[in-house]
């Protein structure tokens, strides 16, 4: 008989070694955050090639995998963890979670189904439980964690559907504001529904939906035999950081018998603060929300969250049974995930969000949204000061926009300026911004969001503005 090949199988020697050398050079990594590069990606497509190999049907020592994935993988990235990195919608990734997610995958219990770690399912249970009184929904909420806001979008659309729609439901009409994310539409499309059944709605000069312009949307449809189910609203767009009229479209919905969804995916968290409170009113009524914990709880990325005032709706649209599965909870306080969500194979994603919250509190994450939110008012006010430029969106929350403007210029002309413009804020590599386009012009956006980012990396970011300037 052949010897077993334990090969796989690590000893807890070999386990707290092989975490050590990890360490080794995760550490520094961390420590060096501030003095990397806001973002570096010379030469990636030469990196990325230079990755490819076929299987190895021999393994390396670990230091040489460290090697390659530290020394030559990482190199070439945007540095989304760094204070710099004011883009897009940072995700900062506080160490605290990577410790929970080892813990997660080394114990590698499954949580799909409460029966097999009722412990476990009973921790995230209570992560989202937090998230929803947050939210301000009662205790008939529930939610689920996911990996991003694009499948928290994705199940809240099927939810409403099959709550709210028959099983023909090609009449079904989606209002959403011309400011969405692009994957409110995206998963419309792969819930069935026509990418025409999705209706853009003009935003007004605060870049929040025209309630009277959506009325009147709802109001055609019905004459023309549509069936208007769902109104998407924003709590934080991605283009400008605008939160819609959250309590008016609350007031739509019910009056139409919609279900409304808020996408809050940058912009939830901000309910911790007094002055995010203020902004998002009316939230509380809404069906559903999308939250992103890898955005505004500073959490790694793939840590989405859906939350539903009315538990029972999820369940309704996600549950099926099938013979080989263990009996399901009847108590609605002890919930199986498979039964409430997509997913059957699920990580014990409860455990990244827990961890950190467990052992800090929920104040320190307060404190440093408020202190982001401070950090982009500062930012607005002193871009205001310089020559020339144009304050396209006050900050709602911690995410303004702007832009270079030239008297007598065309829209191209203004475009190719603000373009060159974002180059050169870029160039020094302290700070790393990114654009959209408003109305038709190239537009700069700064979003503060990473809690390594502080008033120095803002001072930073307005110098390296102002040289950007100079030669234009």
């Amino acid at each position: 008989m052949e010897q077993s090949d334990r090969t796989l199988e690590l000893t807890g020697e070999q386990l707290r070694a092989a975490v050590d050398r990890a360490m080794d050079r995760i550490v520094p990594h961390i420590d060096s955050l501030y003095e990397q590069p806001a973002a570096n990606v010379d030469g990636a497509a030469e990196l990325a090639r230079s990755l490819v190999e076929p299987m190895p049907e021999d393994g390396v020592d670990l230091d040489e995998a460290l090697s390659v994935l530290f020394d030559r993988a990482l190199s070439r990235s945007f540095n989304t963890a760094g204070p710099g990195y004011l883009a897009y919608i940072p995700g900062g990734g506080v160490p605290l979670t990577a410790v929970a997610e080892l813990i997660a995958n080394a114990i590698n219990r499954y949580v799909g189904v409460w029966l097999a770690a009722p412990g476990l399912a009973q921790l995230e249970t209570n992560v989202l439980r937090w998230f929803s009184d947050m939210m301000g929904y009662g205790p008939d909420s529930t939610g689920i964690l996911t990996s991003g806001g694009s499948l928290a979008n994705f199940s809240a659309i099927v939810a409403a559907r099959r709550n709210l729609l028959p099983d023909d439901f090609l009449r079904g009409t989606i209002y959403t504001s011309d400011q969405v994310h692009h994957s409110v539409t995206k998963a419309a499309v792969l819930a069935g529904f026509p990418a025409d059944n999705v209706r853009s709605i003009a935003s007004d000069s605060d870049f929040r939906v025209e309630t009277e312009k959506l009325e009147s949307a709802i109001e055609d449809d019905v004459a023309n035999d549509f069936k208007p189910f769902l109104i998407v609203g924003n709590a934080g767009t991605t283009n400008t950081g605008a939160v819609d009229d959250l309590s008016g479209l609350a007031d739509i919905s019910k009056s139409n018998g919609m279900w409304l969804h808020i996408d809050a995916a940058y912009g939830g968290f901000f309910m911790l603060t007094e002055r995010g409170r203020s902004v998002m009113r009316g939230i509380e009524r809404s069906d559903s929300v999308t939250l992103d914990p890898h955005k505004g709880l500073f959490l790694p990325y793939g840590t989405g969250c859906l939350l539903v005032r009315e538990g029972q709706t999820l369940r309704r649209a996600h549950t099926v049974f099938a013979d080989y599965m263990p009996p399901m909870q009847e108590d609605e306080d002890l919930v199986d995930f498979c039964q409430v969500s997509p997913e059957l194979s699920r990580s014990f994603r409860g455990l990244r969000a827990w961890l950190p919250i467990k052992v800090n509190g929920i104040a320190p994450f307060r404190d440093n949204l408020d202190e982001k939110m401070d950090l982009a008012i500062w930012a607005t006010e002193r871009l205001r000061e310089i020559d020339n430029i144009e304050i396209v969106a006050e900050p709602q929350l911690s995410l303004l926009a702007f832009r270079l403007k030239k008297p007598g210029s065309s829209k191209e002309e203004l475009n190719r300026l603000n373009r060159e413009f974002l180059d050169r804020i870029n160039a020094p590599r302290r700070v790393y911004l990114t654009a959209t386009t408003v109305d038709g012009l190239f537009t700069l956006r700064i979003c503060v969001l990473s809690f390594r980012t502080h008033m120095e990396r803002m001072e930073a970011a307005v110098e390296d503005v102002r040289g950007a300037i100079e030669g234009l």
